[in-house]
Order: structure tokens, then sequence, then C-alpha cells
């Protein structure tokens, strides 16, 4: 089976680790503080704030926005549900908007008639990898006096306009988990360049305290371990070469599969760098059946994702409605397939020949 994602994890990333437990400061420690500082270094921004997980990363920044109850938060509902989740953690509300057909994201031009007097912020995902459209989105906030939180838990390194993701909003939100183009095993940070949200997300993320045993306000314990910073700082040396060998294994794909019936290849927008968290496809009919043939013969496939948010069981029984029929016919139709780094070349060929094989099969 060629499977869809594998991380990558070598002897340096398992003596840093043994580093670690030698020490004997396995909590937040030095560790914690350098990886905070190259990551924001990395993606643009003056601060990091190191988490638990990405799902806790999204969490935080939106408290320190000071999303609360009452509130509401523009989104997409094709995404993976951490995202309105985290909305609901607060007590605001999710609100969604449709996606771009072509880049998946959030379409700014859907964003301004959902917005209302309860409206506090925009919080977009940069999905598969691809930079979702901010310039409108930046222009939409400050007009609204709204705040911009990036989701950018699958976007490391991505660029828009020649610019970081995570250091264009006011806020954004990264994930190390595995499956990540680069990873700590769990793990998140948040990046921003407001020195007041920055204090504030600290704070949440350790309990409240702006000192040892002094709680200014609630808070969590939503630390990074210095044994998982350990590792995001031997896989921040490397998240460079990881995206390039994803951006040359979504070109080879896209270029072999251009022509083949039935599927439809992604598209990169203009003036963006995409690093193919997941490459996907279209798949118009029998999608279900075509994703059945990929995994009899071997090509792991997911559906990211089948389900939009406000279709979801818990959404529905708590009455959180949405009109999205773009995202949901993407919903219906994408299948990912194998674009991670540690792909052979043979194992592309296979690829596409059962890709093609299937088309011939099934969609035409």
């Amino acid at each position: 089976m060629i499977n869809i994602a594998k991380p990558i994890i070598t002897d340096e990333e398992i003596d840093a680790v043994v580093e670690v437990l030698k020490s004997g400061m396995l909590a937040q420690g030095q560790q914690v503080e350098k990886f905070q500082e190259e990551f924001s270094n990395y993606t643009e921004a003056k601060h990091g704030i190191a988490t638990s997980s990405g799902t806790t990363a999204l969490h935080t920044a939106l408290l320190a926005a000071g999303i609360g109850p009452g509130d509401e938060v523009i989104t997409t509902p094709f995404t993976f549900a951490a995202t309105a989740n985290s909305i609901l953690y607060t007590g605001a509300t999710p609100v969604f908007a449709d996606i771009d057909p072509k880049t998946f994201n959030l379409n700014p031009s859907e964003i301004e008639d959902k917005i209302t007097d309860k409206t506090k912020a925009i919080l977009p995902v940069h999905l598969y990898g691809q930079p979702a459209d901010l310039a409108p989105m930046v222009d939409i906030a400050e007009m609204n006096d709204l705040k911009l939180i990036e989701d950018a838990a699958q976007a490391h390194g991505a660029e828009y306009r020649g610019h970081k993701i995570g250091s264009i909003g006011d806020l954004g939100c990264f994930s190390f988990y595995p499956t990540k183009n680069m990873t700590t095993g769990e793990g998140g940070m948040v990046t921003t360049n407001d020195d007041e949200l920055a204090e504030k997300s600290g704070m949440i993320r350790a309990h409240g305290e702006s000192k040892r045993y002094e709680h200014d306000i609630l808070g969590y314990n939503y630390r990074m371990t210095d044994i998982a910073a350990s590792i995001g700082r031997i896989q921040l040396k490397h998240v460079d070469e990881f995206n390039d060998q994803r951006i040359a294994n979504a070109d080879f794909l896209s270029e072999q599969l251009a022509d083949v019936e039935g599927i439809t290849t992604p598209y990169t927008a203009p003036d963006v760098k995409h690093v193919f968290h997941q490459y996907t496809i279209r798949v118009a009919d029998k999608r279900d059946e075509f994703k059945d043939y990929l995994t009899e013969n071997g090509i792991g496939t997911g559906i990211h994702y089948p389900i939009v948010l406000y279709k979801q069981p818990y959404y529905v029984n708590q009455g959180i409605k949405g009109d999205c029929p773009e995202a949901e016919l993407a919903a219906s139709q994408v299948i990912s397939i194998p674009v991670h780094p540690s792909l052979t070349q043979e194992e592309l060929d296979t690829i596409v020949d059962v890709i093609k094989k299937g088309s011939e099969e099934l969609l035409q």
C-alpha cells in the first residue's frame, strides 16, 4: 500500500528527544522557548506561542481575540471539525460562508453578506496547503472592525503574495500533527505580530498566569512539552525541503493526470506558494467507487472532507445551519491521493498508472 501520509522521523529527531529526556526538563522549558522563536522567525511573525495541538492553538487564538458567548465567527464549512469546534469552545457561534470551487478555500465574496452586529472575526482555512485569498479578507476585517484569524494547520511554509502564512492576519494557528508538513508528534503554534495578543495567548495556554502562580485570567493547560519542541526544531530545519518535494510530486501528478477523463487536478491560485499538504482531485461521478478502486489497487486515499460541518450530527442537533452549495458539491467529489515527500518515483508512476486504468474502467 502506498500510504496517504508518512511522517519523516530520522536519527536527528530521535537524538534530540533523547537529549531532552536525559536533561530532566520534559515540560515547557528552553526547547519550547527556542522553538517559538525559530518558528515565529520562519513565519515572519513577531511572536510564537507553542501549544499542545492545533486545536488548542485555535482555541487560544480565539480567546485572545476576545471571542466569547453571543459572538459570531465567519468560517468555512469545508474543513476539519476543529476549526468550527474551537469557535464553539468559546461560546460563540460559527457562521458558514461558501468556498471558492477552484481553491476549496473560503470565498471572500461570500463573507460580507454573513456579517451581523454579532460578528467578531473571520476565520479562513488555508486548506490542503493553499493560502486563502487574504487581501480582500483583510479589507473586510478592517472595514468592519473584525479580527482575522488564519487557520494554517495545513500550510507550514505557504506564502501569499510573497508573505508567509501566519503573519498576515491578526493571529495564525498551526498544527504539528504527524500527517502535517512538519510534526512534533502532537502540538500547535499561535503566531502574531501583536504584542498584546501574544501576551494574552501565552497566559491562556498556561492557566492564565502572568507570572509563576499569579493567575490574572482564566486559562488552560495547553502547553507544549520540551520533548515535542525538540522534534519541531529539527523538523523546522527541513520543512522547506519537505515542501519542495511535495510541490515537485504535485507537479508530476498534475502533468501526468492533466488529460485523464473523469478527474480534475488541483488548481493553484496566482501569487501563492501552495505547499500541498494534500493533493486533492475531483471525481465528478462515481467518487466512492473510484476511491474503493484505488484502495483495492494499493493506493492510499482520504476524503477531506466528506460532510460539510453544518451537516454533521452535532451541528444539526445544535440547530447550526448553513447553505453552501459549492462546499457540499466539493464534499461529494474530492479524493486526496499521496503526495508526501517520502514517495519514490516508482510509487508516483504507480499512482498515475492506477488512476489512468481506473478512469478507463469506471469513469468513461
